[in-house]
């Protein structure tokens, strides 16, 4: 049986993907800025594996580690057990986040400021449309709304009975946040809010009252679309 190499992977599996949507042909056209962070990822790692293209292994990484926060936890013997990963691929990882890390503390001014529903969508919709499991995200915001990171808080259906409202709010404590952004994905990929989302959210909200950090929305995201729930007036007061 033919080898395939990496390269020749990753061209099968994204060949029929546009060009304009393509990670690299993306960043050359419109900046940094406009890509998801498993875009960024995938420029990084520069090849998937047999099955699986470049996107979606970074996706799955974001997923499973919790987003870029806890994929820079992750120490390089775990990430070297990583499907499609290898001492090459996690060691490029590791120095990338690291030198994330570094300009963070360098220059705090530089962190993404949301000033819209459609900015926190656009740091959150590329990933987070390709779970296959719903999961529910924060945005911790400054008092400038500059975000100082984005952690995935609870994998799961939204039920009331099962979600801790505590455990929501437990980073944005931590990090002294003035106030949150929420997100979850609807795998299905219809973001239109349940009567379980409307639920939660005002669970969320008077919670946040409560502790004194600010939920400024929440967003339901799914195939490339999302919707502000506090733009629908729903779940806010």
């Amino acid at each position: 049986m033919e080898r395939w190499g990496d390269n020749q992977v990753e061209y099968l599996l994204i060949r029929d993907l546009p060009q304009g949507e393509r990670p690299r042909e993306r960043l050359e056209h419109y900046g940094a800025q406009a890509l998801s962070n498993a875009e960024l990822l995938a420029i990084i790692l520069r090849t998937g594996v047999q099955g699986e293209s470049v996107l979606h292994l970074a996706s799955r990484l974001l997923a499973r580690y919790g987003g870029l926060l806890g994929l820079a936890r992750a120490n390089f013997s775990e990430l070297c057990a990583e499907r499609g990963l290898g001492p090459a691929k996690a060691t490029q990882l590791i120095a990338a986040l690291e030198l994330g890390r570094r300009l963070l503390i360098a220059s705090p001014e530089e962190r993404p400021v949301v000033r819209s529903p459609a900015d926190a969508a656009s740091l959150l919709m590329m990933e987070m449309s390709l779970l296959q499991q719903e999961h529910l995200r924060l945005l911790l915001l400054d008092t400038k709304n500059r975000v100082l990171g984005m952690p995935t808080v609870y994998i799961g259906s939204l039920n009331m009975s099962v979600l801790r409202v505590g455990e929501v709010f437990r980073e944005a404590i931590r990090q002294n946040c003035a106030a949150v952004i929420v997100a979850h994905n609807h795998p299905s990929g219809d973001p239109t809010p349940s009567p379980e989302d409307v639920a939660v959210t005002e669970r969320i909200v008077n919670a946040g009252k409560l502790l004194d950090v600010e939920v400024l929305d929440h967003l339901v995201i799914g195939q490339q679309r999302y919707v502000s729930m506090k733009e629908r007036g729903l779940g806010f007061q």
